[in-house]
């Protein structure tokens, strides 16, 4: 019997990564903006094409700082369809989560339900890019310009995703991104914020450097989210090797998707010719519903498989948020019941994918 995660850490060169932690060694600064910090943020915003990156020790911490620097009030409309670390950073923040439908072909927030949400407390919308799939920003950027709401992207699944080549973390006030182990790309833990305004990027910058502005001036509380520099040096050293890495993932994507073209009953997410993916996920749709998805997994894992129910439950229907609004959530439902995400990254080979096809198309 196989073992086969549904995620594995991309590995830079352990001697590039030694390499470069020396350099944190040697100058004994492990940490708070050293040199290495700096190198990664100005790297990150070349390959990335963005203005400003402000680098987290995780992507929770991201988000919860950006929301904080983005001084909101009152209501956010939000996604029930996500990890909970979107909605999480909303509570922390003392703001209330709203949780409106989504699309049911991206699985992104659906813009009409989002401006059916609005009320006079609303002060923000924060889509995800679920899975790496593009929200639709032209919409979603027309309403928020005409309610005169901050938009905020949780971009966790959508490292160097492209639309026409552009890239997407440009778009709205802000996007943050997660650099976990289990992502495309990884600082082991870490995660960023990417804006366009230096003055937004400076806000940030204090507030996850405890709110201090000067040794001596602390304008407004914040906390310690500072990613360290082995981290960074971790992370310097994956950029070396990502664009090799995601192209490893679209061709075991494309095999997957040819070897799943005549299933009876598994079905996968329309893709659009104008985005440059990632390749983060691979989820598939179960046809037959809850009962029959919960099947399939059962199989996978008897068999030595790790997939995972990305996501189920939906976030609003955790205990945590029993209070939080929430509108018609049919087609988030839907898919939360039909959803599985299959393993996907670079240690895969072709024999591993038949061998996860073969076991979940046992009768």
């Amino acid at each position: 019997m196989k073992n086969i995660n549904v995620s594995s850490p991309l590995l830079p060169s352990f001697e590039e990564f030694m390499e470069l932690s020396k350099i944190a060694w040697d100058n004994k600064w492990l940490t708070n903006n050293g040199e290495l910090h700096k190198r990664l943020e100005d790297e990150l915003c070349d390959y990335l094409d963005v203005k400003y990156i402000s680098l987290f020790s995780n992507g929770t911490l991201a988000l919860i700082t950006a929301l904080q620097a983005l001084n909101l009030k009152g209501e956010v409309i939000t996604t029930p369809y996500t990890f909970t670390a979107t909605a999480n950073s909303v509570l922390w923040n003392n703001l209330k989560p709203v949780f409106v439908d989504i699309d049911p072909i991206t699985m992104n927030l659906d813009y009409a339900e989002v401006e059916k949400a609005i009320t006079k407390y609303t002060s923000a919308i924060l889509p995800v890019h679920v899975y790496g799939e593009p929200c639709n920003n032209e919409k979603l950027n027309q309403i928020a310009e005409r309610h005169g709401l901050k938009l905020i992207y949780d971009a966790a699944h959508a490292f160097n995703v492209r639309v026409n080549e552009e890239s997407i973390l440009n778009w709205g006030d802000c996007s943050i991104l997660s650099f976990h182990a289990t992502k495309t790309y990884s600082t082991i833990e870490g995660g960023a914020v990417v804006c366009n305004s230096l003055e937004l990027k400076n806000k940030i910058d204090q507030l996850k450097n405890f709110g201090f502005e000067s040794v001596e001036s602390l304008p407004e509380v914040g906390i310690n989210a500072k990613l360290n520099e082995i981290q960074c040096a971790f992370g310097l050293a994956s950029l070396k090797v990502i664009d090799q890495s995601i192209l490893k993932r679209k061709e075991l994507s494309s095999y997957y998707a040819d070897k799943l073209i005549d299933s009876e009953f598994l079905s996968l997410p329309i893709k659009r010719n104008d985005v440059q993916y990632n390749y983060s996920y691979f989820p598939v749709f179960v046809s037959g519903g809850l009962e029959k998805r919960d099947e399939v997994l059962k199989r996978l894992q008897n068999n030595g498989v790790i997939a995972r129910k990305y996501f189920y439950p939906l976030v609003s229907d955790f205990e945590g948020f029993a209070k939080s609004r929430k509108l018609n959530l049919k087609n988030a439902e839907d898919i939360s019941n039909s959803i599985l995400c299959l393993p996907l990254h670079s240690e895969l080979n072709f024999s591993d994918i038949d061998y996860i096809i073969n076991v979940m198309e046992e009768s």
